[in-house]
């Protein structure tokens, strides 16, 4: 992990800090060509191109009787998984509904002087919901997607994720998943893109992946909504040193974990702290069952920015605008104003983000890659459709109609001025 002193040097100029930014961009242009031949082939060959990078790159190799799971084993699954787990999993999905419930929106309709203007929220039809499973398992990341969505009204979940095990499935069941396909990387994004003679064709497309996944869903919206370009997990720190170097470590590699190219970063006001904590991480790793994994995302990404004040830790965390940030100081609130670009906010010594990715309720999938500078974490808004809705009575219409004559004149738009001056001529 590289320890960066921007105590005598502008952060924004800092070359460190301009590569962390641009993280997104960089792993975009080593796997866009590879992912766009994925999307090619499956476009063109359908469920064959799927299980032939299903065998390649999981280890699977599929049928079209195969890549459908039975509902049955879902239910199965909900039954065999341990008792503590699955009360666990019901106790989290409660209170994810709970959270999400509140963001429901109602429509409304406004009168006035002969005209109804409204806005009808309508749910989206069927959705696609990506799980990853290649490198570990993730029911949080079910219920999370799925219960959103449910919550919305959306008739159908599709779900789709590699190699999903018996906690995986249970989550399925509980959160009401329609149908799960074990499919996963881009050529699942692309199948629940353009549909397939086994796998049925979505309107929006949620959920996180790797690097593949978050390609594959940036280079096929248009074709197909999405939620957001949700690529490798991040996290970054806030301390003014009063933590425990330990929890700040074990808290880094809880995203170090995920993927080679996690980031992990922190920033402080204390260099005696910053060392403390990259010894900490150190020590952590040596024993780490998932070492490889994270040695390698700490060793391209993991960064330590040393700055004169926490103000200025604010503006390190807004250029970097991660997924997870934790501020970890005596006192944490002070520095909320002060926060612009994260996707969740972790305020106080013991809100670890473990706590948010599992049981809290507020959604765990987040943007990442600097693209929290302008996504929010997903929610029931991503599930729906806003329709306008007019009506215009004869006093509305005696009253608007030459506004919109002139209107359109101006514009030089013909037909809009004929269809509005022919009613007038009645």
């Amino acid at each position: 992990m590289k320890v960066e002193d921007l105590r005598n040097t502008a952060w924004r100029f800092n070359e460190r800090l301009r590569f962390i930014a641009k993280r997104g961009e960089i792993l975009e242009e080593e796997y866009e060509p590879v992912v766009r031949e994925i999307i090619k082939k499956v476009k063109q060959e359908g469920d064959r191109a799927i299980m032939e990078y299903t065998e390649k790159f999981d280890g699977i190799k599929l049928t079209k009787d195969t890549m459908e799971i039975p509902y049955e084993e879902l239910e199965n699954a909900y039954n065999e998984i341990e008792e503590d787990v699955r009360s666990a999993l019901e106790i989290a999905c409660e209170r994810i509904r709970r959270f999400h419930e509140l963001q429901k929106e109602k429509g409304f309709f406004l009168e006035e002087s002969g005209t109804i203007l409204g806005m009808k929220i309508t749910p989206i039809e069927r959705v696609g919901v990506y799980v990853p499973g290649g490198k570990a398992s993730y029911p949080s990341t079910v219920l999370m997607n799925v219960v959103p969505a449910i919550v919305a009204g959306v008739e159908e979940v599709i779900m789709v994720s590699p190699k999903p095990n018996r906690y995986t499935l249970a989550s399925a069941f509980i959160a009401g998943v329609s149908r799960v396909y074990q499919i996963g990387g881009a050529q699942a994004i692309a199948g629940l893109a353009y549909g397939t003679e086994m796998i049925p064709k979505v309107d929006k497309i949620v959920g996180p992946g790797n690097i593949y996944v978050a390609v594959a869903k940036k280079l096929l919206f248009g074709v197909v909504d999405i939620d957001m370009i949700a690529g490798p997990s991040e996290i970054l720190i806030i301390s003014d040193g009063s933590c425990d170097p330990a929890w700040i470590a074990a808290d880094l590699l809880s995203q170090a974990e995920h993927d080679e190219l996690a980031g992990a970063f922190m920033v402080t006001t204390d260099e005696r702290h910053a060392l403390n904590v990259k010894e900490e991480l150190k020590r952590l790793m040596e024993n780490f069952p998932r070492k490889d994994i994270a040695q390698k995302s700490v060793e391209r990404f993991g960064t330590i920015f040393l700055v004169d004040d926490l103000y200025k830790a604010c503006e390190v965390a807004n250029y970097i605008a991660p997924e997870h940030l934790e501020v970890l100081t005596q006192d944490p609130f002070s520095l909320l104003p002060y926060i612009k670009h994260a996707g969740a906010i972790f305020l106080g010594r013991l809100s670890t983000e473990a706590l948010g990715d599992y049981i809290l309720g507020p959604n765990h999938t987040l943007p990442t890659g600097g693209t929290a500078r302008f996504f929010s974490p997903l929610g029931v808004y991503d599930f729906i459709k806003r329709s306008s809705v007019m009506y215009v009575s004869k006093e509305g219409f005696d009253r608007l109609a030459e506004l919109t004559e002139s209107i359109a004149k101006a514009e030089g738009l013909f037909a809009h001025y004929t269809s509005v001056k022919i009613r007038r001529e009645v």
